[in-house]
């Protein structure tokens, strides 16, 4: 059905049907609410093997985890992606779907802040993992506790629950 509009996500998050942990009403636009970056991120391993793209295969078996305190940065090389994470937690009721986006101000740096997999089922409640590139010409900081990018809330037509292996991943589980 529709997206909801600033009025009617701010409904949404007074009946309980959205919820936001933290939460910040500054954050709310037109039609979108703007989440920070973490301070987790996941950094591809250096390797010469041939990853194989199939059902089975575990991105932590080719990242590794590094923490960027407050007050720091992790520096992105052009062509280069990191995984990150969203400070806030997301939770949606079974009849809300959503999508991440990108900040356009980042954009035009060069940052893509979420290139894949932007869809969000009904009935997470989770962190929302970033799959961040450099698609500029230069090195580019990304600095946790930046509103990095945008969740847009639509309403489903009838009611479903996503069960998926990322249902309610957080910073401690990707």
């Amino acid at each position: 059905m529709g997206i909801l509009t600033r009025s009617e996500i701010l409904k949404a998050i007074e009946n309980g049907s959205i919820g936001i942990d933290p939460f910040d009403p500054q954050r709310v636009g037109p039609a979108s609410v703007d989440l920070h970056l973490g301070n987790e991120f996941r950094t591809f391993k250096k390797t010469h093997r041939i990853v194989q793209v199939t059902n089975d295969v575990d991105y932590r078996a080719v990242t590794e985890k590094v923490v960027v305190p407050d007050g720091q940065s992790l520096v992105l090389v052009p062509g280069e992606t990191v995984l990150g994470i969203t400070r806030e937690t997301v939770r949606l009721a079974d009849n809300l779907c959503g999508w991440l986006e990108g900040r356009s101000r980042f954009a035009r740096l060069g940052l893509l802040v979420h290139i894949s997999a932007s869809f969000m089922q009904p009935g997470i409640e989770n962190q929302q993992v970033l799959e961040m590139s450099n698609f500029s010409p230069m090195a580019l900081a990304v600095h946790p506790g930046t509103a990095i990018c945008q969740f847009v809330f639509q309403q489903t037509v009838g009611h479903a629950r996503y069960e998926g292996e990322f249902k309610t991943q957080s910073a401690e589980t990707y």
